[in-house]
């Protein structure tokens, strides 16, 4: 008998035997978990639900992807909701952002932002751009800001190699300034040739001795690369005030661990503060050190919680001169992201930067100090239109985390602390980094940039105003509970500036 037409004939016997298998099998593992879970006793719904309840984990697993794609209101996700994810997915790609039809906005919903438009806006040929602002003019090497958007601190470790390469070279595209966040300045961040903002962090990693304080002549060496242009002092983030950064083992390999000088495979945990500042006049006493040791801009990042501290440091900057004074404070807002926080801090710690940058613009102007500190904006400010508050708040620039991760590809998975980001971004996983080409990235760096500079110039004009610089707090309204929206004027009023 010819031995194909025998094993056609065979064929059902075959898949007969297969499908029995298969059950047998099914049978067994289902037999398996039901004893399993039956004699265990630490969870109780798969002790009372056997096999069963296992497919509560699974649903709430799943549960989060579904939401996004599925159920979640394209307004209504959290921490960034789809429309403002797909408007800088779009940005990056280069794509066509107009929109048709009408806005999706509740535009009565409490703290919604609206602009004042001018009756005759600035004509596009009568605009001009933004002027470069100097920070820190009496420093040795102070430096002249031209771009008003600029990268947000991201550690090495907390991201990836592809990652930081592809902010570097995207940042050199643009023109705008990339920090280096707390862990350390790495090759990859002066690879693409940008400005660069070299962060100290509490445990000042790669600028620190075994014991963790500063070692100057490792500051120096950093300092003397000609890219590095300003030094931020971390002294609290936006996801974790009173909280150290976090990074876990798993993320310290032994690349970064050589970078920041610390142990390999071992949890990455910073002190909640700098050891040597515990007042406001050491604090001061701090940012002059690091100043003088290294000739260039130096401001610090903080969270605003007592708003009276800020009314102190005024003070005591007063006492000491304006030379004494931050060159630049980065206010981060209690909606700061990072890959790692405590729920009770990311969710109820801190001033929203709704809060806190008025706060801080107005200290510094009652004091007379606002020419000599520049503010820098931080905090969820991800499209024009938030960016357009900061200024109208009188920010001076402000800078993005998640905006530019969004750029780079994110997808918002939430899996920053895990070291398992399907997009590359957060992990060091080779073959998941594999999808993250640093020279294509770079370039929706550098188009989301664009995109945001545009956009904001866009409002300034409708505004009647020639550049985002201009806009004031009248420009702005929020609305609230009454039947018209309150001018941001009207909610801060711009103290009386007194002279230092």
């Amino acid at each position: 008998m010819d031995p194909l037409i025998d094993i056609i004939r065979r064929t059902p016997d075959i898949l007969a035997t297969t499908f029995i298998l298969v059950v047998g099998l099914a049978a067994l593992v289902i037999v398996a978990l039901f004893v399993i879970d039956l004699s265990q006793t630490t969870n109780a719904v798969r002790h009372n639900f056997p096999v069963l309840g296992r497919f509560r984990t699974i649903f709430t697993k799943l549960g989060e992807f579904f939401r996004q794609y599925f159920f979640a209101l394209d307004r209504e996700e959290l921490p960034f909701n789809r429309t403002e994810r797909e408007w800088v997915y779009r940005s990056a790609q280069g794509g066509n952002n107009t929109v048709a039809f009408g806005s999706t906005q509740p535009l009565l919903q409490n703290g919604t932002l609206l602009f004042v438009n001018a009756p005759f806006p600035v004509q596009e040929h009568d605009a001009h751009p933004a002027p470069p602002r100097v920070i820190g003019p009496n420093c040795p090497q102070p430096y002249t800001a031209v771009s008003l958007i600029n990268i947000s601190g991201m550690s090495y470790g907390a991201i990836s190699t592809p990652a930081v390469r592809a902010l570097s070279r995207g940042a050199a595209l643009a023109g705008c300034w990339l920090n280096t966040g707390e862990g350390g300045l790495s090759p990859y961040h002066l690879e693409g040739g940008c400005d660069i903002v070299f962060q100290i962090g509490t445990a000042k990693y790669g600028v620190r001795e075994p014991d963790g304080t500063l070692n100057e002549a490792r500051l120096r060496e950093v300092a003397a690369h000609e890219q590095v242009r300003m030094i931020e002092i971390k002294l609290s983030q936006g996801a974790k005030p009173g909280k150290g950064g976090i990074l876990p083992a798993a993320k310290v390999t032994e690349e970064i661990a050589r970078i920041r000088g610390i142990s390999p495979d071992t949890d990455s945990i910073s002190p909640n503060r700098h050891p040597e500042v515990g007042t406001t006049g050491e604090l001061l006493d701090f940012i002059g050190r690091v100043r003088g040791i290294t000739g260039k801009p130096t401001g610090v990042k903080c969270v605003v919680g007592d708003p009276a501290w800020l009314n102190e440091l005024c003070i005591e900057i007063r006492a000491r001169g304006p030379d004494a004074a931050p060159d630049f404070i980065t206010v981060d807002g209690a909606e700061g992201g990072s890959g790692a926080a405590p729920l009770a801090l990311i969710d109820a710690m801190g001033l929203p930067i709704r809060l806190a940058l008025p706060a801080v613009v107005d200290a510094l102007a009652r004091h007379g100090l606002r020419e000599r500190v520049r503010v820098i904006a931080s905090g969820k400010l991800v499209t024009p239109v938030e960016m357009a508050w900061a200024f109208c708040a009188g920010a001076d620039f402000v800078v993005s985390a998640r905006g530019f991760m969004f750029a780079l590809g994110c997808i918002q998975a939430l899996r920053c602390n895990r070291n398992t980001c399907p997009t590359g971004i957060t992990t060091h996983n080779e073959r998941l980094q594999r999808g993250l080409n640093p020279r294509e990235k770079a370039v929706r760096v550098a188009n989301y940039v664009a995109e945001m500079r545009h956009g904001l110039e866009m409002i300034a004009h409708s505004c009647g105003v020639a550049h985002p610089l201009a806009l004031e707090r009248r420009h702005c309204l929020l609305v609230g509970g009454a039947l018209m929206p309150v001018s941001l004027a009207e909610r801060h009023p711009p103290p009386q500036q007194n002279q230092a």
